[in-house]
């Protein structure tokens, strides 16, 4: 069996409910595709989502890298030599991570569809279903409680605030949201970056009175040993996200004292389902829990995600929404939302289907 076929394009998708982040509005994300095939008419699929603010890959450089000629050195080769293919693909796509986990996640697609089996089960399934919050952006406090109000009423039982513009206002909102949900859903808390040392000392004093789950990058991806000096208690419910791109970052981030409890995985951070389950493993060794996250993406690369981290014993956390929002995607299928839980379908490789 040899791989005889390789296409990509590229998809502007707008965002139903546009949100804000501390740094930036957002309306739509540029999704790109590609399918590999196999002479025996098996076929791979996998989507990347790349995001210039994070790992400095633009779209105009995702659509490059995910070209006929950028892949041409895949044809004719057996796709069962999964590990030599994704060592070639590091070394061919370093610069673009978003294209690299997209040809990884097709390519990992397609050894589980030529074996017949779920990739997890190919894998390694260590879970068979977990929660996953949903996100909301800044916003008035009005605002926060109407869609917290919402997506409690379809089943969701954790949400994941965006804060980091303003300690003050971000405080005020999250004791709202507390007093308006209870204490049977769960809060999480994304900064991307917005804090000061000393606002992120503050937010980790405030966790325990507001009943946060966790913090997610509170700190610039540069004042990774500032988070050292955060007392254990703050640490351990940190989620290191822009600090945590590949496995050297994991490994500076894991040394004694770590500077998180949690590492946020992301796909199109680090480049796939090789590198991703290289830095589970790093965080397993130091006794870090594992929470899988997402840019605004297709359901290909949201049921990979939720391959990788089903597969991984120390997943704890999912923040897999990505595809909830998107005004409309090609793919379909892959798993499914059950009051609030993703389950993987029994089908091979990634379970989606993908049009076009």
């Amino acid at each position: 069996m040899r791989i005889s076929g390789i296409t990509s394009w590229g998809d502007s998708v707008p965002l139903l409910h546009p949100y804000e982040i501390s740094s930036m509005r957002i309306d739509a994300v540029d999704l790109f595709f590609v399918r590999i095939s196999t002479d025996e008419g098996i076929e791979g699929i996998g989507s990347a989502s790349p995001a210039e603010d994070v790992t400095g890959e633009s779209p105009d450089a995702c659509r490059t890298a995910l070209s006929v000629i950028q892949l041409g050195w895949l044809g004719g080769r057996n796709p069962r030599d999964l590990d030599e293919l994704t060592v070639e693909l590091e070394q061919s796509h370093r610069a673009t991570p978003a294209a690299r986990a997209a040809v990884d996640m097709a390519l990992h697609d397609l050894i589980a569809r030529i074996e017949g089996l779920p990739l997890v089960d190919l894998l390694g399934r260590c879970h068979d279903a977990l929660p996953t919050s949903v996100t909301m952006g800044i916003s008035s406090v009005e605002d926060t409680i109407a869609e917290a109000e919402s997506h409690t009423g379809s089943g969701f039982r954790c949400l994941k605030l965006k804060t980091g513009r303003s300690l003050d206002e971000d405080v005020a909102r999250l004791t709202k949201l507390r007093e308006s949900v209870g204490s049977e859903v769960l809060i999480r808390v994304d900064a991307n970056q917005g804090y000061t040392l000393e606002e992120a000392r503050r937010l980790g004093d405030l966790a325990g009175d507001l009943d946060l789950e966790l913090i997610e990058q509170p700190l610039l991806a540069t004042m990774d040993s500032e988070l050292r000096t955060l007392p254990s208690s703050v640490r351990r419910i940190i989620a290191a996200d822009e600090s945590l791109h590949g496995e050297e970052n994991a490994r500076d981030l894991a040394r004694d004292p770590s500077a998180c409890g949690i590492f946020n995985i992301k796909l199109m951070k680090c480049g796939g389902i090789r590198p991703a389950l290289a830095i589970a493993e790093i965080a397993r060794t130091a006794g870090i829990d594992l929470m899988w996250g997402c840019n605004d993406e297709s359901v290909v690369s949201i049921a990979a995600a939720l391959h990788a981290a089903y597969a991984c014993p120390n997943t704890r956390y999912l923040d897999l929404d990505g595809s909830f929002d998107l005004a409309r995607d090609p793919a379909k299928n892959g798993f499914v939302v059950e009051d609030g839980c993703l389950r993987l379908l029994d089908r091979p490789g990634l379970g989606v289907d993908l049009s076009g």
